[in-house]
């Protein structure tokens, strides 16, 4: 046996000579974390998403601090993030959720200055509240909403509030340059802007720095360094190499801080419900290669939904004609799809919670209280339905209770936001079934019942143009008929007739 530290006992190696040479690297990398620690005040945010490099990285942060005296450990901070989408893969969020409270508890014993915490989306930018309340489509290359607010904003926010507080920050990430030729370009552009030996300038966040200790490192060495050297905080890195195993050859989920980050859509840990790539490759080997996880099926198929195979137009059945601000678009001479209609977000409601139900009743007991869905998303949801969209019927307890079979856990709404299914009836046969015209009216009494109480009743009139511009046409087909000349009358003005004729220059233009 040879160590990598006389003090520390868990850097410990079994030294054959091909390895001579890059343990020696990695016994200098360590020096150069302690040095780079010890240098100045500035605290470090440790990315960690409970892959392979992240894993390593912070094996190697924690080994370097612990080497140190007591004094010089508590020289400044150190916090680990992790961002939970809220939709991850069950298996790999229950590694990192006691990954972190296993890391808390270590670092107290072992008196180092190291905290762990979980992030979340903002309840309004879950993936659910926007899918099923807003009706956003599932992400798509070209509405790729999804990255931002459920990875992005949760660890900008932790980190600027650093910031804030310390004045800098330095964020200590796994990314290497082998990992493809995009981020190799990306890495190089940063290192040449370099104004301190390792720390590259952060483009997204101001006055916080980079550090990538393993930038060089190759696959093989991340985890000939992960099975040769002791977890320090009493994880087993062979159980994260049989999550690899069970999985497909590609890269890890990591955590994304900036754009330019790859999407977990081309890796192998990501969101369950991620519509990025044709299919979910690592769920998929996961099932396939193990017979107790078949318990995760429904996830698999339930993501399927969202994202049709080879099904031309997928899933503009299932979307309105209309976007979100009411209008139609028109592009190359049909409506641009907008958001879910109202049944189908009805629909994959019910999706996720025959989902939920099913994972409660035959998965492992671990996930024997997990929540697809939380309540406050439930809450959140059904707020967006009755008060922003006006759909006072307000089916969401009701489709809860017929689900799962239980009681609708949320609150009363009051009285005057929903409508009995009497009134409901009542205005229907009104409107003799147009659905347009019941709409309508539905909306504009919703609009009324929201303002009634309100002293000044500002904005009232601007509500009622709106709802009269997407809901007053005899049907949807003459909606659409009306768009379209609309469209034409547009293209004649503002193009010139040599375009129109060769198609150049077509734009997607509103109508109202």
């Amino acid at each position: 046996m040879s160590r990598l530290s006389q003090k520390n006992p868990d850097l410990q190696f079994d030294e054959v000579p091909s390895q001579e040479s890059f343990f020696d690297r990695v016994k200098d990398l360590i020096e150069e974390i302690k040095e780079l620690y010890l240098s100045d005040q500035i605290p470090w945010v440790v990315g960690y998403s409970g892959g392979k490099d992240s894993t390593a990285v912070l094996q190697l942060v924690w080994l370097a601090v612990s080497d140190l005296s007591d004094e010089q450990r508590s020289h400044k901070p150190i916090f680990v993030i992790s961002t939970d989408t809220l939709v991850e893969n069950p298996i790999v969020s229950m590694w990192v959720s006691n990954s972190l409270k296993r890391m808390g508890e270590e670092a107290k014993k072992q008196s180092l200055p190291i905290t762990s915490h979980k992030l979340t989306p903002r309840l309004q930018d879950t993936f659910w509240v926007n899918l099923i309340g807003k009706g956003y489509p599932a992400p798509r290359p070209t509405l790729r909403w999804c990255t931002e607010r459920l990875k992005i904003n949760p660890s900008n926010e932790f980190i600027a509030e650093k910031v804030h507080k310390y004045g800098e920050t330095i964020l200590v990430l796994g990314t290497r340059k082998s990992e493809s030729n995009a981020r190799a370009r990306v890495m190089n552009r940063l290192q040449s802007k370099r104004i301190r030996d390792h720390l590259a300038p952060n483009t997204t966040l101001p006055n916080s720095w980079v550090y990538s200790p393993i930038e060089t490192w190759s696959n093989d060495d991340v985890w000939t360094f992960l099975m040769q050297v002791k977890n320090p905080w009493g994880y087993e890195n062979e159980d994260l190499l049989t999550m690899y195993q069970g999985a497909t050859a590609d890269g890890e989920c990591p955590l994304v801080v900036d754009t330019s980050t790859p999407s977990c859509g081309d890796s192998r840990f990501g969101c369950w419900v991620c519509t990025m790539v044709e299919e979910d490759r690592s769920m998929r080997a996961m099932i396939q290669n193990d017979e107790e996880k078949d318990w995760m099926l429904p996830l698999l198929e339930l993501r399927n939904a969202l994202d049709p195979p080879n099904t031309p137009d997928k899933d503009r059945h299932l979307r309105e004609n209309r976007r979100m601000d009411g209008h139609i678009y028109i592009f190359n001479g049909r409506p641009v799809p907008g958001p879910y209609t109202k049944s189908a977000r009805e629909n994959w409601l019910r999706e996720v919670l025959k989902a939920q139900i099913h994972l409660r009743e035959n998965g492992p007991k671990e996930v024997r209280e997990i929540e697809l869905i939380a309540v406050n998303e439930l809450e959140e949801i059904r707020r967006i339905w009755v008060l922003d969209k006006h759909e006072i019927e307000d089916t969401l307890p009701s489709i809860y209770s017929v689900t799962t079979g239980e009681t609708y856990p949320g609150a009363v709404l009051a009285r005057d936001s929903v409508a009995d299914q009497t009134l409901s009836n009542i205005l229907k046969d009104i409107c003799e079934n147009d659905v347009l015209q019941y709409q309508l009216v539905r909306n504009l009494l919703s609009i009324e019942q929201q303002h009634k109480s309100k002293l000044r009743r500002k904005g009232i009139f601007k509500k009622i143009e709106k709802v009269f511009q997407k809901y007053g046409y005899e049907n949807d087909s003459v909606a659409v008929d009306e768009a379209l000349e609309r469209h034409a009358e547009i293209q004649n003005i503002m193009l010139p007739d040599k375009e129109n004729k060769t198609g150049k220059n077509q734009r997607s233009l509103p109508n109202t």
